[in-house]
């Protein structure tokens, strides 16, 4: 059952940009693993396959509702003390969720957990779809794949931070049909245990797109994505279990994100 939780974080200190970025988010999600389960915080930070965890970059609260579906992901100023903050974290296994089951029930607001030289004290985790916060959700694999729809042949996504995928030695950031849904099917069908076996990547056309580069220079290497909005559309005689797969993967993409350095804050996407 992958879920995606939103904490809501409160800097005691200022927050340095040059500590808000992907190791950082990376250390602090493997400093809350390791005040519940040491080893598997050990395991997480030595081992080299894909993770079942995606991280977003840290958020300030916005009073009013953006409608700008791109998130802030890298910082030139610091974030004061005291400004209320969010940051994601998406898991995409039960193992690793009851792992921190005990995280989650026995959180002490009062305890302060490190971001670089900053105190956060985490004041409270959302893990349900909220109208003002979109990235909390939590959907069991099988009701991901029951409730997809077998006719809806649109497919609009949001790139949110930086998406790029890996092709051979070198990056590729344009968002070409094969690299979006098979980023989404390896993932899915290493972490579902509802195999789809391959999905008509044929039938699949781009629609529309208003995207752009951005480069991440703080970003430990120079790093470069893909942001904003893309629609697909699946085209053709295509049978009603190929749109239903297609559709799946499609919602999954909120807990999977897409292509690089997921762990580290890039390559968020929903559906919209």
């Amino acid at each position: 059952m992958p879920h995606s939780l939103v904490l809501n974080l409160i800097p005691q200190s200022p927050i340095y940009p040059e500590f808000l970025t992907g190791r950082h988010y990376h250390a602090l999600f493997l400093t809350l693993i390791n005040s519940v389960d040491s080893s598997l915080a050990e395991y997480l930070h030595s081992s080299n396959a894909d993770k079942a965890f995606t991280l977003s970059p840290l958020q300030i609260q916005r009073q009013h509702k953006q409608h700008h579906h791109t998130l802030q992901f890298s910082h030139q100023k610091p974030i004061p003390a005291g400004t209320p903050c969010w940051w994601r974290v998406s898991l995409l296994d039960d193992t690793l969720f009851s792992k921190l089951t005990g995280l989650w029930l026995n959180l002490n607001p009062d305890r302060p957990w490190h971001l670089g030289s900053a105190n956060l004290h985490i004041t409270s985790i959302q893990g349900t779809p909220q109208s003002t916060q979109p990235w909390a959700n939590a959907c069991s694999y099988t009701q991901l794949y029951e409730q997809a729809s077998e006719s809806d042949r649109t497919l609009n996504f949001t790139f949110a931070t930086p998406v790029s995928f890996r092709q051979g030695g070198y990056d590729n950031v344009l968002p070409i049909k094969e690299s979006v849904f098979n980023s989404l099917l390896s993932r899915w069908n290493k972490y579902s245990g509802i195999e789809i076996s391959n999905i008509a990547v044929e039938s699949i056309f781009p629609s529309a797109f208003n995207i752009n580069t951005e480069v991440i220079s703080n970003y430990e290497s120079k790093f470069i994505g893909c942001v904003g909005s893309i629609s697909y559309r699946i085209l053709g005689d295509v049978p009603a279990l190929a749109i239903k797969q297609i559709n799946a993967l499609a919602d999954f993409a909120l807990y999977a994100g897409l292509g690089r350095k997921t762990t580290m804050g890039m390559g968020m996407v929903r559906r919209t």
